[in-house]
C-alpha cells in the first residue's frame, strides 16, 4: 500500500487530490505543514508527497519551490483541482450567528469579497481548512465557522451555511507529486518537465535561454524567479515546459547544460492537463 504525505488532514484539498490521483486505498500521512510533509518524504516515512504549488488567484506558492529544490525531491506528476470553498459550522446556526472564521491563509485570501459583506466576522488564519472543521465538530464550538471543501462538512458532521464563497468561481490549484527515489522516466509518457537554472548576470542571458527553448519547440508554461539566500541579488529561475517530442526536450537539456551556471531537472512527468 502506497504511503502518501499530504498537507492537512482528511477532508482537505490535498486529501481530495490523494484520493483522485492514487485511489482510496492509499495510506495517508497527515502533515500540518509543508516542512513536515517534506520531512516525511525525505525520511522515507512516506513514498510520495502531494504539494500545492500554484493557484489561479493567489499565484505561486514560492516557499514550496525552495523546499523541493533544497531537499532534492523529484516531481513525478501533477494534478489540477478546481477549488470550492464553503462556509460551515455546527447545526442550528446561521451566517448571522458567526463571530469568527478560521481557515488556511490561502482560503481566506480567496474569499475576501464574500467577507466584505460580513464585516462583523473576524477572520483568523489557521494551519488547515479541514482541521478547523474537525476542531469545531469535536469541541462543539458555537459561533465559529470554517472555510473548507464540502467533503469536510460530510466527514465531521457540520452544516454548510454558504456555498461557493470563493471570489472567482473558476479557481484551480496545481498540485505536484514528489518523491525521494524515482526510477527513470519513460520517455513515451513524459511531455512536461520542471527545471531550475542560474545564469550570468549579463544583458540578454535570460532571453538567450528562452530562445533555446523556443528553437527546441518547448512551450514555456511557467517561469518563476527565486532569490539565492546565500548570494544576495542573485536569482535562480524555476521553469515548467511542455513538449510533444521528448527528443526536442533532450536537445534543449544538452544546450541549457552548457549555457547555465547551474542546471537541475526537478522532474519529468506527464502533463496533468492532458487528463
Amino acid at each position: 500500500m502506497k504511503k502518501i504525505a499530504i498537507q492537512g488532514i482528511q477532508g482537505s484539498n490535498h486529501y481530495i487530490v490523494a484520493q483522485n490521483y492514487f485511489g482510496a486505498t492509499s495510506q495517508l500521512q497527515e502533515c500540518l505543514s509543508f516542512d513536515a510533509l517534506v520531512d516525511s518524504v525525505v525520511s522515507e516515512s512516506s513514498d510520495y508527497g502531494i504539494m500545492a504549488i500554484e493557484n489561479t488567484i493567489a499565484g505561486s506558492i514560492i516557499p514550496n519551490y525552495a523546499l523541493i529544490d533544497q531537499h532534492h525531491l523529484t516531481i513525478t506528476g501533477e494534478y489540477y483541482l478546481n477549488i470550492h470553498h464553503h462556509l460551515m459550522a455546527l447545526e442550528n446556526q446561521k451566517t448571522e450567528d458567526i463571530k469568527e472564521v478560521y481557515s488556511h491563509p490561502m482560503a481566506l485570501l480567496q474569499c475576501k469579497e464574500f467577507f466584505k459583506n460580513h464585516p462583523t466576522i473576524k477572520l483568523i488564519e489557521d494551519v488547515d481548512t479541514a482541521e478547523v472543521a474537525k476542531r469545531i465538530s469535536e469541541n462543539q464550538l458555537e459561533n465559529i465557522a470554517a472555510i473548507a471543501p464540502k467533503i469536510a462538512a460530510d466527514l465531521f458532521g457540520l452544516v454548510v451555511l454558504e456555498d461557493e464563497i470563493q471570489t472567482i468561481k473558476n479557481n484551480a490549484t496545481r498540485f505536484v507529486i514528489v518523491q525521494k527515489k524515482v526510477s527513470e522516466a519513460i520517455e513515451t509518457k513524459v511531455n512536461k518537465a520542471s527545471l531550475k537554472f542560474e545564469l550570468d548576470h549579463q544583458r540578454g542571458s535570460l532571453a538567450a535561454m528562452l530562445n533555446v527553448m523556443s528553437d527546441c519547440q518547448l512551450n514555456l508554461t511557467k517561469i518563476q524567479s527565486l532569490p539565492k539566500i546565500e548570494t544576495p541579488w542573485k536569482y535562480a529561475f524555476f521553469v515548467d515546459v511542455t513538449f510533444d517530442d521528448y527528443q526536442n526536450f533532450a536537445k534543449a537539456k544538452a544546450i541549457i547544460e552548457i549555457m547555465a551556471l547551474e542546471f537541475k531537472i526537478l522532474g519529468e512527468y506527464k502533463n496533468g492537463r492532458d487528463e
